[in-house]
């Protein structure tokens, strides 16, 4: 797509160059290709959308440009919204070219494809880092970081970087590790939660055996009882009752008197 120019910059246009939605072509290697240009911001397209005229620009500068007049910035031809498309094939082209680190000025000499820029800043020596030591608000280059660390003033003690809280001395922070110490931690307590547990069941069996036993004790005592009961019952009315040949002996012995 050619470049063109603006039907007349109206201040609100000037505005939104100001705000550009693209990339800034002092990032680029080399002065890409006008096809690759946003008409609008004049920076290289960043997330291409197609109107329904088939100009090209940025996603943000065309709905910027668009919540003020709804024409094309070209062609001034009127724009329906839910025809525009993102050209992913040119985005995907435009992530091919070569762009210059962003510490370019700090000594990296480095170029990449525009897709990877992130990948390479996430790396680069030259990037700004802040210290970790707690205390220190230097920054230095990521290159000299680790150089910068075992001299600093405050590299007695720094805060646990995955988060836990964790004041470490210097050379506490190579080896810790919260998240090995908290599941160490979890299976300890789960073992003795487990041990603690097995003791606890150990003593309700042993409490249901002593029960159930007097149970059994105590049916034992109760059938004793009541066979004794039985026994003494039957005693008693044998004592109360009189033999016939008794009562028959004495009867006889009143006659003879």
């Amino acid at each position: 797509m050619e470049a063109p120019e603006l039907l007349g910059l109206s201040g609100a246009a000037v505005q939104i160059q100001i705000m550009s939605g693209g990339y800034d072509l002092n990032l680029f290697a080399s002065p890409p290709d006008c096809k690759f240009l946003c008409s609008v911001c004049h920076g290289v397209l960043k997330r291409p959308t197609r109107l329904p005229c088939s100009h090209i620009f940025c996603k943000k500068c065309i709905f910027r440009w668009l919540a003020r007049q709804n024409t094309c910035p070209c062609c001034r031809k009127e724009v329906t919204r839910r025809k525009m498309v993102e050209v992913n094939k040119l985005r995907r082209t435009i992530g091919r070219l070569q762009v210059k680190c962003k510490n370019a000025a700090a000594g990296c000499l480095d170029t990449h494809p525009l897709a990877h820029r992130k990948e390479h800043q996430d790396s680069c020596p030259f990037e700004l880092m802040a210290c970790p030591n707690e205390g220190c608000t230097v920054q230095v280059l990521r290159g000299v970081l680790d150089e910068h660390r075992q001299h600093c003033q405050q590299n007695g003690q720094q805060r646990c970087p995955l988060g836990c809280g964790t004041t470490l001395a210097a050379l506490e922070g190579e080896h810790h590790n919260c998240y090995r110490e908290l599941r160490d931690a979890w299976v300890q307590r789960h073992e003795r939660n487990r041990t603690l547990l097995l003791g606890l069941l150990g003593r309700v069996r042993r409490v249901h055996l002593t029960t159930s036993l007097i149970h059994q004790q105590l049916a034992q005592l109760s059938n004793f009882l009541e066979d004794d009961d039985t026994l003494l019952l039957n005693a008693q009315v044998q004592e109360t009752e009189v033999p016939p040949e008794a009562e028959m002996r004495g009867t006889q012995g009143q006659g003879v008197l």
